[in-house]
């Protein structure tokens, strides 16, 4: 666990008191955010995000597979993560940490809970063969808020991911071609991530600030401004007004962050 000074930790909580931050940001700024796409040749797609210092690359690869039994019509979208020590002293080798397997379902819930990819447009043959889109996200340096950064790696590379086109064969079933179309996507779901600090909600908290929050609250708008899934990690509680604040300054911040994607 990342450990901070107990002056460190006064610091910051006097600077809050007083209605500041560390980094001199007001409580809803975001870092500067940047997002660059197409940097994976070998990918269907791909894309590389910087939120401050917090930088991920996501790359999709696009595959046929069967589909899961309860959704014989649906295409398929799942999302890894993985945290290797180049991202971060605290990241260790070895199997997924809980830290990434987390990280990994946000991002996973709020795409596929979102409007923006219809899944049945991936079907290509009901209960025998659909498009699979495996978004793999790596942690490039961690220095805080790694839900919303992974998020808009992933969805800037979905955003320009290009579909093979199948030709389904009788002996050799689905056979990918050197063809392709872009993946047919709406407009993109965003998360924005909150820390509870005392008793302060502070949007894009840095490393620091995550070092000393009692809960975290990230929240998945879609481009219909609709919530497709919240997490929240931590032992801290939070009100139910407090959340519904919460939901309210995402929504304003998710259609600023969406003006640094690219576009189609």
């Amino acid at each position: 666990m990342e450990i901070i000074s107990e002056i460190e930790r006064e610091r910051m909580s006097t600077l809050l008191r007083a209605g500041k931050r560390i980094d001199g940001r007001g409580f809803d700024d975001f870092r500067p955010v940047k997002v660059v796409t197409d940097i994976v040749a070998k990918a269907e797609g791909s894309a590389e995000a910087w939120l401050g210092e917090t930088r991920v690359i996501a790359g999709v690869k696009v595959e046929v597979g069967k589909p899961f039994s309860d959704t014989p019509s649906e295409g398929v979208i799942i999302t890894s993560a993985e945290l290797s020590p180049i991202g971060s002293p605290s990241f260790e080798l070895g199997p997924p940490s809980e830290d990434a397997i987390e990280l990994a379902r946000v991002v996973d819930r709020g795409i596929r809970h979102s409007s923006a990819i219809d899944r049945k447009r991936l079907c290509i043959a009901p209960g025998e063969h659909v498009y699979m889109l495996m978004v793999d996200v790596y942690v490039l340096a961690h220095h805080g808020n790694l839900v919303d950064c992974s998020t808009l790696a992933a969805v800037g590379s979905l955003l320009t991911t290009k579909v093979p086109k199948v030709d389904v064969q009788e002996k050799a079933g689905a056979v990918l071609l050197e063809q392709y179309e872009p993946l047919e996507m709406g407009a993109p779901p965003l998360t924005v991530t909150f820390a509870k600090v005392d008793d302060v909600i502070l949007a894009d908290p840095i490393l620091d600030e995550e070092r000393v929050m009692t809960t975290r609250l990230s929240i998945s708008i879609d481009g219909d401004d609709t919530v497709t899934s919240m997490q929240k990690s931590g032992a801290g509680t939070l009100t139910r007004q407090e959340v519904l604040d919460c939901i309210e300054r995402a929504s304003k911040t998710v259609k600023k962050l969406r003006t640094q994607l690219p576009s189609r």
